[in-house]
């Protein structure tokens, strides 16, 4: 059995009498405990496959199937985590993830023991100490961690991640990847993440799926990422498997960007 399989997934968008077709037969398995990166051109689809994925968005024609059993609409064994942290502005860090706890626990965690959840996955993303503030008073590093603590809360199956260090200085951002791979590491949670970044999705990732142009996207190649974890980024610089995979990204983008110019 698959845990997730993409099965030829179109995705078209109807407006007036004009379709547009952004997806065309995606066909992906993942499985569980891989962290999958898919990486693109700007347009290429890659957010409507993941809100796809997240049940926000229908299929035109296939399935997604997570354990056998078809996505149709948001669960939380499917979580998001957005570029924009998304945090409503008037409660506390504490309560925005107890807002994902009390829906999906309220009737099978006591107060206490959900008290005791929303601290562990505060904690986990070293924001314990700040449950008490609000969106305002904590940086845009703070805030996309209280997402991701926000996710992890409902005990998702499949972690979804849109972008989640795109807004961030470039020292946040290697910060936080260095704390989703230790969340990986212990928790051993599948994470399929949206990324421009290249560097970010071969240190991160143990596969990245590349996606062709739009309009009618469909992935262009899969590839390995044959790194040994525990991943130090230092370390990696002059890995040669490390350069070899960033290298196979490189020219699968560049060699796509030239086919739309040439075009």
């Amino acid at each position: 059995m698959s845990y997730l399989k993409i099965d030829h997934v179109d995705k078209s968008f109807q407006r007036g009498a004009a379709t547009t077709e952004v997806l065309k037969d995606i066909n992906l398995v993942i499985d569980k405990g891989e962290y999958v990166s898919i990486i693109g051109h700007s347009g290429c689809g890659k957010s409507t496959l993941l809100n796809i994925i997240a049940g926000l968005t229908p299929v035109s024609k296939g399935a997604v199937l997570l354990e056998d059993k078809e996505v149709s609409e948001p669960g939380p064994e499917r979580a998001v985590v957005f570029q924009n942290h998304s945090l409503l502005p008037w409660l506390s860090v504490y309560d925005n993830v107890a807002l994902a706890v009390n829906k999906v626990f309220g009737r099978t965690k006591s107060r206490a023991e959900r008290h005791d959840w929303i601290m562990h996955n505060l904690d986990l993303v070293q924001m314990g100490h700040a449950s008490d503030k609000r969106p305002a008073e904590i940086s845009g590093g703070m805030k996309q961690r209280v997402g991701i603590a926000r996710g992890l809360s409902m005990q998702p199956k499949i972690l979804l991640l849109d972008e989640p260090f795109g807004a961030l200085d470039a020292l946040t951002r290697a910060h936080l990847q260095d704390s989703v791979m230790q969340i990986h590491a212990a928790l051993g949670n599948t994470m399929i993440m949206i990324t421009h970044d290249v560097d970010e999705a071969v240190l991160l990732s143990d596969r990245i799926v590349m996606m062709t142009n739009g309009p009618s996207a469909r992935i262009g190649e899969v590839l390995q990422v044959d790194l040994a974890r525990p991943r130090k980024r230092l370390e990696l610089v002059s890995d040669r498997s490390y350069i070899a995979a960033r290298e196979a990204v490189l020219k699968f983008l560049y060699e796509r960007h030239r086919f739309v110019e040439a075009a």
